[in-house]
């Protein structure tokens, strides 16, 4: 038990040796009569949400554009009665 118990302090140490600095986070706290919540949010998350929704949403929006434009171009096209 005390083997485990030096080994995962240690560990601890060696993972707040490997931090460079402080970063800054952005923590909530939620409270209630019994029970209380932490959150902290990484600020590499940004970075991170933008890169893996990136692609994706530019997809979305290239598409978009082109049936939006081929709608309009049919549109344009058609000749209307009356006229």
């Amino acid at each position: 038990m005390t083997q485990r118990r030096e080994n995962y302090r240690a560990a601890l140490r060696r993972e707040q040796d490997d931090v460079p600095g402080p970063r800054s986070t952005k923590v909530t706290t939620l409270e209630s009569r019994y029970l209380r919540v932490t959150v902290e949010v990484d600020p590499d998350l940004q970075g991170d949400l933008t890169r893996w929704v990136g692609r994706p949403v530019s997809s979305v929006v290239l598409v978009g554009t082109t049936v939006l434009r081929t709608l309009a171009d049919t549109v344009g096209r058609v000749s209307r009665p009356g006229r």
